[in-house]
């Protein structure tokens, strides 16, 4: 298994486990099950006691006066929560009224169990006692694992329902036989004290193990996930990987396609990686470039994968920013060339390069398909740029077309084949003859693609480049790689209208990583969507681009970006794995430390 395989494999496994936490069923099937929920506690609270009609009418009024109290104190709890705490919304409270209340039928029945057959109120009350102290332990470390709020506002929250909850009991102690007494309420202020500790314990074992791994206590590693994959709120989860971040510098290369005076196309090659997952990080940010560049310069914009690995990823908003302020100060080119090569290909035991020199600058693609290929990594780049500059070239530009996956990667192997590929290819373009210039551009934007089928919000991108008789096509697709084949099925298609060769790209998004529970963590482009209308698509862009050739001129312009923050594939791998150990940890210490306190409780029930 590849790293990268690993990394995904980790991370889907976190997806998995807050997958099931937050499989819930719509509001209104909540809210009615909380209402049945509730009358079922007020009827088996006092039928045990009153075993008439009369009883079972007094517990339907108790039951709804309870749904009453927990809708109070759910919109109360709704009504207090600031932004961060999103994942708390009414739907959510709502569940937890209902768990809290399924828990506390469980000792309601052992109450009522035990009054029919050793006909012992206080023994019932203690046992009903005993479920609101369960209540509030289950609040409590609900809501410290998923609220952002302070330590008063998280005891707020999880004493408000079961205290409301309490208030029937004592308005009816008459009916109940006036039951509570000193020693009552010392046994629930004990039982309750035993509980809070046991809570409190189970969370401060769980905390040692995310500051021992990371230097974060785990129930913030846990809240950052949580809010990420609930309520798709990066800045918890951005702000932890900061804490954890490394500054290293980023290359950025453009080329721009300028044609009647206006730019036509531009296609921008960073070394920065698009990860780690869904909105966190640099995992849109090919999007965000393409946005930021179509929206200034009114172009076709490309942002195909450049040369590198999780290690660069970026771990915030704040540093995508430093990059899309480089890149709008690249906008200003003056070196413009019309003359250009030959898009020319040389394979190396398997390995595939591309190669166009526009001007002084040669331009690069890079693929295994259909075998499978992953991340190249950034050294190969700095290799790329040496061996055109030994050859009297300014510049190049390298992409890593991540266009093929179908099974393991063996990067070790691919290495050398690569090498010599590009070489070959290089030296191939360098002994043709340029000649003139003409490109064509333009974009389609799939409605019927989403994020879960592996499409970006970038759609398909298409640059087509005619030098003499040649046309070839740079379509890039924003997504995560694509199936084994389908990369062939496409070029198939653009030689059918009338394209002489081109090279299909994607950008590596991860904004389609993290979304779907699949043994990647993501859907490649061609495995969930329909191949047969994404090829339609392309066609149509390609068409479009065709339609719209023009002569034109080459730009090329490379800057670095110092000072930004990344954080490493370890590291990610560490924190998604984390949240693994931490389901693992918390299950070990729940069977210890809980069936302890319920001895406890057992006790203390008969202590008079």
């Amino acid at each position: 298994m590849s790293s990268k395989d690993a990394l995904n494999n980790d991370i889907n496994k976190a997806v998995k486990r807050y997958s099931s936490l937050f499989t819930l069923p719509s509001h209104r099937t909540v809210t009615i099950w909380l209402f049945v929920g509730s009358l079922f506690v007020g009827v088996s609270t006092i039928l045990p006691i009153i075993s008439s009609f009369d009883g079972l009418l007094l517990g339907l009024v108790v039951g709804f006066v309870v749904f009453i109290l927990a809708t109070l104190a759910d919109l109360a709890v709704n009504l207090c929560i600031p932004r961060s705490d999103s994942v708390l919304n009414l739907r959510r409270c709502f569940a937890l009224s209902l768990y809290a209340n399924l828990l506390w039928i469980l000792f309601i029945l052992l109450g009522g169990f035990s009054y029919l057959f050793l006909n012992d109120l206080v023994l019932w009350l203690r046992l009903v006692l005993l479920g609101l102290c369960a209540i509030i332990i289950l609040r409590l470390l609900v809501f410290s694992a998923i609220s952002f709020g302070s330590g008063g506002r998280i005891i707020f929250y999880s004493i408000l329902q079961p205290g409301l909850y309490a208030m029937p009991l004592v308005f009816m102690q008459g009916i109940l036989g006036h039951v509570f007494s000193s020693s009552t309420f010392f046994f629930f202020a004990l039982s309750l004290s035993v509980g809070v500790l046991a809570a409190f314990c189970f969370m401060f074992f769980l905390n040692r193990m995310g500051t021992k791994i990371i230097g974060a206590k785990l129930l913030s590693v846990l809240k950052a996930f949580m809010a990420n994959w609930a309520e798709d709120l990066n800045e918890p989860l951005e702000s932890l990987l900061e804490k954890l971040s490394v500054e290293r510098s980023i290359k950025l290369s453009v080329m721009m396609f300028r044609a009647g005076g206006k730019v036509k196309a531009a296609i921008v090659v960073p070394t920065f990686h698009p990860g780690p997952f869904k909105n966190v990080g640099s995992s849109a940010l090919p999007y965000l470039i393409q946005r930021e560049l179509e929206n200034k310069l009114k172009c076709v914009v490309s942002v195909p994968h450049g040369l590198s690995g999780h290690d660069l990823d970026l771990t915030s908003q704040a540093q995508n920013q430093k990059i899309i302020e480089k890149i709008s100060e690249m906008v200003d080119v003056s070196n413009f060339d019309s003359a250009t090569t030959h898009f020319v290909r040389a394979q190396k035991n398997g390995a595939n390069s591309s190669c166009q020199i526009f001007g002084k600058c040669a331009l690069f693609t890079l693929t295994l398909a259909p075998q499978t290929m992953e991340d190249l990594p950034s050294d190969l780049e700095s290799f790329i740029t040496e061996e055109s500059r030994k050859r009297g070239l300014s510049m190049a530009m390298a992409i890593d077309a991540h266009n093929s996956i179908e099974g393991p990667f063996h990067i070790v192997r691919a290495i050398s084949p690569i090498k010599k590929a590009v070489v070959a290819s290089l030296e191939t373009a360098l002994k043709g003859q340029k000649g003139f210039l003409q490109v064509g551009a333009a974009n389609f934007l799939p409605t019927d693609f989403s994020l879960k089928d592996g499409m970006g919000p970038g759609g398909i991108s298409v640059t087509a480049v005619k030098v003499k008789d040649q046309l070839i096509a740079y379509v890039t697709i924003d997504g995560n790689n694509m199936i084994s084949g389908l990369r062939e099925k496409i070029l198939q298609k653009l030689e059918e209208i009338g394209f002489t060769d081109g090279e299909i790209l994607t950008t590596d998004t991860h904004a389609v990583n993290g979304i779907v529970v699949t043994p990647r963590g993501y859907h490649p482009l061609g495995e969930a969507l329909d191949q047969r209308k994404l090829i339609e698509y392309i066609e149509q862009a390609a068409t479009m681009a065709r339609s719209n050739l023009e002569p034109a001129e080459a730009a090329w312009l490379t800057r670095v970006t110092s000072n930004v923050g990344v954080i490493g594939e370890r590291q990610i791998g560490m924190l998604c794995l984390l949240v693994e150990k931490a389901f693992l940890r918390a299950k070990r210490l729940a069977t210890i430390i809980f069936p302890l306190v319920g001895l406890i409780w057992t006790t203390l029930l008969f202590i008079s």
